[in-house]
């Protein structure tokens, strides 16, 4: 979608059960192997009591929103925030909406709010970007 296509109020969601092995690969690439995620026994003497997936992974469902649903195709990502406020562990089930916010025309950017909940509804993530859509609509 183009900026003229958007409007304040459109949303996208999206939704995906993590799980560990998710996690054991997000740590692959990241290069994150924190004990928090990746061992079983670590966590026990957390505050968290058991793995917790890594809050840039959960976060990662904004960019699949941006790429490929809104403004979807030809998006270019310039900043998000994330503030993370509960932990997501393995087998939780959480959505992820974006809402447009504001519409910057002369600059050709949306800024979006970002929340991401778990199947209890409970928000483990809150944020906002600021995403450049295409000039032109692509086509998949």
């Amino acid at each position: 979608m183009t900026i003229q296509q958007i409007k304040v109020g459109d949303f996208a969601s999206t939704k995906k059960v993590f799980l560990e092995e998710d996690v054991l690969k997000f740590a692959e690439v990241s290069t994150d192997y924190n004990p928090a995620h990746v061992d079983k026994e670590y966590p026990k003497q957390t505050m968290f009591k058991k793995q917790i997936v890594h809050g840039m992974l959960v976060g990662s469902l904004f960019s699949a929103i941006f790429g490929v649903q809104l403004p979807g195709l030809g998006s270019i990502y310039t900043k998000q925030s994330l503030k993370f406020t509960r932990p997501v562990y393995f087998g939780d089930e959480i959505e992820a909406t974006c809402s447009v916010k504001e519409i910057i025309v002369d600059r050709n950017r949306v800024i979006f709010d970002c929340v991401a909940k778990n199947q209890n509804g409970e928000v483990v993530i809150v944020g906002e970007s600021e995403i450049m859509p295409p000039r032109e609509t692509k086509n998949a």
